[in-house]
């Protein structure tokens, strides 16, 4: 028991040094030795063809290259001794000449042999045997026939009963494929009533009349010579029982006698099988075939279940109408009990079959497995196999049982194993594996082969293989040796084996790299290594890009005709070759030159109907491809409909139908079916109705007197198709008016008139001829019959005589020469108007402010507003201002009231002024009397800015601001407010100080201010109702008695339009504008409805079409515009919008100028050594250039010199009295500056007061502000562009001044 314990270990061992056995590839290594391997045999079973020669096939390989030998039927087969059988050269195929012996004479069972000094292999037992077929075949040659000559009788039954047609053909191997046919080779129609078994006999459940015919013929076709027997013809006659009854006579010899009784129903009954149970039994593999027919009346209908499970419904089918349930590839879980039941209406029958599944002998893992081992190895062959029952195992070394063969101490045999411990030279050998049952059996050759040889790789070296990214790569070392060399892989450097993630190395020495990446490419080395040496080889991987497509071609739908692009557009490995392919649903494109193929597209021009389909582009390397598809439908409007057709004629109604046309793969959405009236409007189609894409008929509702021709559109998303062809003409008869004229209204022009208005009928509904307008009317409040007028060709009558503005009521009847219209409505209308009589009374006024007063009045009585009250007017004008310095007046203005008010809102007044009004009432004809005009006065408001603000006189410490009264005063002014701060280099603000001024005061001058710094004034006016917007304005004081500049007025009003008729109001009122620390100031009053009202501004006289720059003002009355810049002038003005977005009301535009901001820096300029230091360079200079100077004027007199002396020191020009400004002075011609004018600290010359700005005193362009309004950047010189304007206007010599300002530019 312990010996039996350590032979299984020993088993076990072995068993997994098995897995290392190596086969010799004889193919790579032909110079090793190798026993015999069959290599090929002919089959077990071998029918053979006895009209040709009998080859019997046996080759086999080994080294050195084997001999041959045969047995039959056990005993030694001599070929030399026999004629006519030749061995094959190099081989042991036989071949056998029957041309001078019968094929019989060679049937039998044969064995080859193949031996060479290493071992013996013999193939499989090989049985010859000659078909059956060709004996019958030679039976026919003979003219003897196959199936018996005995007389067939003729078949007669009664209707409705069973019957089975017999075939039994000769037998035949294979066995032959039987089938049923008529005299005309035409198969016979079989159903679940009539149906063949597998024995080939015809069953019917019943028979029935139309089964009579002399032609039943059985058919055995014989596979293996292709030949075809026929039985004797069978004839059947049905008959029902009066039949029988009247050829009783006739076929009393020939016939059985059936009774009287008619068939009757019955229940299902089995034909075959017999019983309730049978069995069967099918080898495992093969094809189990089982059958149920049954007969019955009515026929019954068969059904199958397996009772000890599930059917397999992966490899069974059914057959002859469920009679015949076919298995494939039985296994052993197809045995066990199968039950078929037969059913009809009057019951059922079944019957089981129990099936048994045995197994010939088969391989569990492959048959025995060659071993090639190396002295000292150890091995197992091992020959596991299975069967129904289990086969027996026998084992034979070189063709002889091993029990016979010669002992080995290597070697110990363990029923299906045999073991080999530490094998020596001398040991190779064939041994024959041998597993038998019942069924059949199996024999295999395995061989032990001893060899001793140093390693070898097979694979060629310095391959190469390419891989697609994140692709499976696997490099290939084909390695031999004895023992089994072990494999070893590195790469590049060597720095260290290839053993783990990525990489996996398999048994064979493949090394897979599961998903491969760049950094994979590079030189792999593969070493085998064993006991007697090493080998190496080298190999390269490349990982190369993946092709993908980048942009794939995209769905099309194009129109018949046009163009249809489909890009491709792809993305590859540079080092491969690339190959564009395109498909039309999946075969090549058509050859079509239309269809032209670019390096990523395929356009295709001039599109038809047949271009549809789907396109497909195919991008192909060497290593891999891309494919994307895309489908192209061609539409096109469709066809125009055929076939119209008028039905179901009716007075007023017709069925139309037609046949739509192609869609052109754009389905139909709706047809519009048109008319033509060819009695009213010929030729002039116009639309009846529509109907869905889905119907091709439509009920057509008519009117009368009309002459209809119809024709279809049918409409898709490419468009409407072509009309049809028009239907004929249908006419339909004249009638009575079915509706009257619309739209009746009663009016007057003159204050004596109705005029009765109406929309007349069309043609289409006139309904018939004649048609006319029967007028009637009559006073609404008077009792009174109506009057009646008939007009034709008219849409108005005009009733003369009326009374003034008195109602009416009114009626318009249509009539035609076949009746009258409906009752017509009744409408009702006025008669003339004329002017009011009266105006307002008890007129009354309320003043609520300073610029809005509110008006009363006493409505006017309806009677003698004559007319429909359409509202009030109320005029209103301005007569004068209670200020004397506001002395002119005012347009007249006007406020409409729509509607039946008693008030109303007067606003935009000026205070403290004198208003006259009155009020008028309206109608539609126009204006009634005016009221007695009134008058009343505003009382003051808040004035406005200051007009001016300049400063003069700037010294050390003082300086001297003189101003203008505001030009809107509002009222008295009771005084003035004089605020100012310094404001230091970093543009900071110091402390504020205040100064209240006399309202008679126009100037103050600043003591004790800092020197040399600036300063920031602002100046405001009051009244008795508060103070108004400030002016400001910026100096700095200075050394120098010179003038500091100052800034114009901010503001200029607009100017005054004369006055003109009465213009209609707007909402806003006092608009003005003033400067702030943060940009102009606009404000205003605003008495409007409209909730969104903005300011709108752009640059004057700007070029262009400029848009109007928008602020809003959220609900307040002013608004502080900023970012605007200095030294330009803007219009501005106020607007209000209502809901629809259009601009309803705005205000008239205001000017506004911005001043240039002066220099907020102190400039070094103002220190006493640098005036030193420039006044020495100044006077060194000046002496350069009056020596140029005098050298100049020696070539004669300057014109210019006259033009100074022309004109005056504008340090003397006289003063305004009414403003105590300057006197204007203007230089058309240059703007140089003027004989013996100053200049200031700065170094720069002031121009004229009306072009002054910073803007040219700046280094490029406008002055910058930033979001508060200051000055951005830094003052400097005079910009070289202006220099060089003036250099250009003047031909003076350079002045000493001219120059100063240049060198201080520099500087």
């Amino acid at each position: 028991m312990m010996e039996r314990r350590m032979d299984t270990a020993l088993l076990v061992l072995l068993m997994g040094h098995l897995a290392a056995a190596l086969e010799v590839p004889l193919d790579l290594l032909e110079e090793l030795p190798q026993p015999p391997t069959i290599t090929q045999q002919s089959p077990k079973d071998y029918i053979i063809d006895p009209r040709e020669n009998i080859v019997i096939h046996c080759d086999a390989k080994g080294k050195p290259h084997p001999s041959f030998s045969w047995t039959r039927n056990g005993t030694h087969f001599d070929i030399d001794e026999d004629v006519n059988v030749v061995m094959r050269p190099h081989s042991g195929t036989l071949v056998v000449d029957i041309s001078r012996e019968k094929a019989d004479h060679y049937e039998g069972v044969y064995q080859c042999t193949a031996r060479n000094k290493h071992g013996t292999a013999v193939s499989h037992n090989i049985v010859i045997r000659q078909s059956i077929a060709f004996s019958i075949l030679r039976a026919l040659l003979k003219g003897s026939p196959l199936w018996s000559k005995e007389r067939i009788k003729q078949i007669v039954v009664q209707e409705g009963v069973s019957l089975v047609l017999p075939c039994r053909p000769p037998a035949g191997l294979p066995p032959p494929i039987i089938f049923w046919m008529d005299n005309n080779f035409q198969r016979l129609p079989q159903s679940s009533r009539v149906s063949q078994s597998l024995n080939g006999d015809l069953y019917f459940s019943n028979v029935l009349r139309e089964d009579s015919r002399n032609d039943y013929i059985c058919y055995a076709r014989f596979p293996h010579t292709q030949t075809i027997q026929q039985k004797q013809p069978i004839t059947v006659k049905v008959l029902n029982l009066e039949a029988i009854n009247d050829t009783m006579a006739a076929f009393y010899n020939e016939t059985d006698l059936f009774s009287e009784d008619p068939v009757d129903e019955r229940k299902p009954t089995f034909l075959i099988p017999s019983g309730s149970s049978s069995s069967h039994t099918v080898l495992r593999g093969q094809v189990l075939e089982m059958e149920c027919i049954a007969e019955g009346l009515p026929t019954p209908e068969i059904s199958w279940i397996k009772l000890s499970g599930d059917l397999p419904t992966q490899r069974m089918s059914y057959l002859y109408y469920q009679k015949n349930l076919r298995i494939v590839n039985v296994s052993a879980s197809d045995a066990g009990d199968y039950r078929c039941s037969a059913k009809n209406m009057l019951g059922s029958v079944h019957h089981t079959i129990h099936v048994s599944v045995k197994a010939s002998p088969y391989w569990i893992g492959g048959a025995p497995r060659n071993l090639v081992l190396a002295p000292g190895e150890n091995g197992v062959l091992t020959c596991r196999a299975s069967g129904t029952p289990k086969p027996s195992i026998t084992w034979a070394m070189n063709g002889i049982p091993i029990a016979n063969s010669p002992k080995d101490l290597s070697r110990k045999v363990e029923e299906d194993t045999i073991i080999f411990t530490d094998i020596q030279m001398g040991s190779s050998a064939v041994y024959q594996c041998n597993v038998s049952n019942d069924h059949g059996y199996l024999m295999a050759n395995a061989f032990v082969n001893v060899l001793s040889e140093p390693p070898r790789v097979l694979t060629p070296a310095n391959k190469v293989y390419q891989v697609i990214k994140n692709h499976r790569a696997r490099i290939d070392c084909a390695f031999f040796g004895s023992p089994i060399p072990k494999i070893t892989w590195f790469k590049d450097s060597r720095s260290s084996t290839l053993d783990g993630d990525p990489y996996i190395q398999h048994d064979n020495g493949t090394l897979e790299i599961h998903t491969a990446q760049a950094r994979n490419s590079g030189k792999y080395t593969c070493a085998a290594r064993n006991m007697l040496g090493i080998y190496e080889n080298h190999v390269y991987l490349e990982v190369k890009e993946p092709t993908r497509i980048l942009k794939q071609p995209e769905y099309k739908v194009v129109q018949r005709g046009r163009s249809v692009v489909f890009e491709c557009k792809v993305k590859h490995d540079p080092t491969l070759v690339p190959t564009m392919t395109w498909l039309k649903d999946d075969g090549e494109l058509p050859d079509d030159e239309r269809l032209i193929v670019d390096s990523d597209s395929l356009t295709i021009t001039d599109v038809t109907e047949s271009d549809g389909g789907v396109y497909t582009c195919i991008m192909n390397t060497t290593l891999d491809h891309d494919s994307a598809s895309a489908e192209l439908t061609v539409v096109e409007r469709p066809d125009p409909p055929t076939d119209l057709e008028l039905t179901d004629q009716k007075k007023r109604s017709v069925q139309l139908t037609w046949t739509p046309g192609d869609e052109h793969n754009s389905p139909i959405q709706k047809f519009l079916i048109q008319y033509d009236d060819s009695l009213h409007h010929r030729g002039h189609w116009h639309n009846l109705t529509e109907v869905p894409g889905t119907r091709t008929t439509a009920h057509l509702k008519l009117s009368p007197y009309v002459h209809y021709t119809f024709r279809v559109l049918a409409l898709n998303a490419m468009g409407f198709s072509r009309p049809s062809f028009p239907s004929r003409m249908f006419k339909t008869e004249a009638a009575a008016p079915d509706e009257n004229p619309k739209d009746v209204e009663g009016f007057g022009t003159e204050h004596d008139n109705l005029v009765i208005s109406w929309k007349p009928l069309t043609g289409l509904q006139s309904n018939g001829p004649g048609l006319r307008y029967r007028v009637m009317w009559r006073q609404k409040a008077v009792e009174s019959d109506w009057t009646t007028v008939t007009v034709s060709n008219n849409s108005r009558f005009v009733v003369s005589g009326t009374p003034t503005f008195v109602p009416y009521e009114l009626k318009v009847q249509a009539v035609n020469d076949h009746g009258v219209g409906p009752e017509p409505a009744i409408a009702r209308g006025y008669s003339g108007e004329d002017l009011p009589v009266a105006a307002p009374e008890n007129v009354q006024v309320v003043v609520l402010n300073s610029t809005l007063a509110e008006v009363h009045w006493d409505p006017v009585p309806h009677k003698l507003i004559r007319g429909h009250l359409k509202g009030y007017k109320v005029y209103y004008w301005k007569e004068r201002s209670l200020h004397k310095h506001n002395p002119y007046h005012m347009e007249k203005l006007i406020l409409m009231f729509s509607g039946n008010h008693s008030h109303g809102m007067v606003p935009g007044l000026h205070p403290f002024s004198v208003y006259s009004f009155n009020v008028r009432v309206y109608n539609g004809k126009g204006e009634g009397p005016v009221s007695p005009t009134q008058q009343f006065d505003t009382p003051e408001g808040v004035p406005g800015a200051p007009t001016s603000l300049i400063v003069t006189n700037s010294n050390l410490d003082t300086l001297t601001l003189e101003w203008s009264p505001p030009h809107d005063r509002k009222g008295r002014i009771t005084g003035y407010t004089l605020k100012y701060q310094p404001v230091n280099n970093s543009n900071e603000l110091g402390p504020v100080e205040e100064l209240a001024l006399l309202a008679n005061e126009t100037s103050v001058t600043l003591p004790n201010l800092k020197y040399s710094t600036r300063y920031k004034f602002y100046l405001n006016a009051k009244t008795v109702r508060g103070a108004g917007p400030a002016i400001s304005q910026e100096a700095v004081t200075i050394v120098d008695e010179g003038s500091t500049q100052s800034s114009h007025p901010l503001a200029q009003p607009p100017p005054h339009r004369l006055p003109d008729e009465a213009l209609p109001v707007s909402p806003f009122g006092n608009v003005s504008s003033s400067v702030g620390e943060d940009g102009p100031l606009i404000s205003w009053e605003y008495w409007g409805p409209e909730k969104n009202v903005y300011v709108e501004y752009m640059v004057e006289n700007s070029e262009g079409e400029q848009e109007w720059q928008k602020e809003p003002v959220n609900g307040s009355q002013n608004v502080v515009l900023k970012g605007l810049k200095g030294g330009l002038s803007y219009r501005v003005r106020l607007v209000a919008k209502g809901h629809h977005d259009q601009p309803l009301h705005h205000s008239e535009e205001l000017l506004v100028t911005v001043p240039a901001v002066a220099s907020r820096q102190v400039d070094i300029a103002t220190q006493g050594w640098f005036i030193g230091l420039m006044c020495a360079i100044a006077l060194l200079i000046l002496i350069l250039l009056i020596i140029c100077f005098i050298q100049r004027n020696k070539g004669g007199k300057y014109p210019v010199k006259e033009k100074e002396d022309a004109h005056t020191d504008p340090e003397f020009q006289p003063m305004k009295e009414d403003d105590c400004t300057f006197g204007e002075y203007s230089d058309n011609e240059d703007h140089k500056p003027l004989k013996g004018s100053r200049t200031p600290s700065n170094g720069t010359v002031k121009r004229d007061d009306s072009d002054d700005s910073l803007v040219d005193y700046g280094e490029g362009g406008d002055g910058q502000f930033n979001e508060d309004g200051s000055f951005i950047g830094q003052y400097s010189g005079k910009s070289g562009s202006r220099d060089t304007a003036e250099g250009h206007e003047s031909s003076e010599a350079p002045s000493p001044i001219n120059t100063m300002n240049s060198l201080n530019s520099f500087v």
